[in-house]
């Protein structure tokens, strides 16, 4: 699972991260994109309180546990501030190929190159999962909510590797128009003469 910060500041969820903290109990977040809640989210749990503010706010360490598909959501859960849903684990298959993990780190070892990234990658194929890549291979926020959708490693893999493909060309014919444009401060031979 992936580790995430948060910083808590509305009463609603400083309720329930009080109530987690008390019963270590978990709490799902459901994706969001163009302010529209969609049908897949993660189960959290909390890690710790890291700082407590006089107001209440707070700031929080949690780590993604698992996915799941939201059957019902409820505005409130009763009794309570914040919001509540009826969830269905969705299925959390890790298998993947090993070659294709390791043609996934080698294409993302290209682009953080082109990038200038120094970022550390896993050198090890086995055990890579591309669930511990995603929010680094540039994918934007529908990709990477249709990537959490897959349910299977091998073709989040594809996924990944399509992604990867259609990417690092785009980020090479930039860095080229980035170099061309550096040149003197003005393009320099970019357009034969007719």
């Amino acid at each position: 699972g992936e580790n995430l910060n948060l910083h808590i500041f509305e009463p609603r969820y400083r309720q329930l991260i009080k109530e987690c903290e008390e019963k270590g109990t978990t709490f799902g977040i459901p994706a969001h994109i163009d302010g529209k809640m969609m049908t897949v989210g993660t189960e959290v749990e909390l890690l710790s309180i890291e700082k407590r503010y006089p107001n209440g706010e707070m700031d929080i360490k949690t780590r993604g546990l698992s996915l799941f598909s939201i059957n019902e959501f409820f505005r409130t859960a009763p009794n309570k501030l914040y919001s509540a849903g009826e969830v269905k684990p969705l299925p959390h298959d890790t298998d993947g190929d090993v070659l294709a993990s390791a043609h996934i780190l080698e294409l993302v070892e290209e682009l953080f190159g082109l990038m200038n990234i120094r970022k550390s990658i896993p050198s090890d194929p086995k055990g890579v999962v591309t669930y511990d890549l995603a929010h680094h291979v540039g994918f934007s926020l529908e990709q990477e909510y249709q990537f959490l959708c897959v349910t299977d490693e091998r073709s989040r893999q594809e996924f990944m590797k399509l992604h990867l493909e259609k990417l690092i060309p785009i980020v090479k014919e930039m860095e080229n128009l980035r170099k061309k444009a550096e040149m003197n401060g003005h393009f320099k031979n970019i357009i034969p003469p007719p």
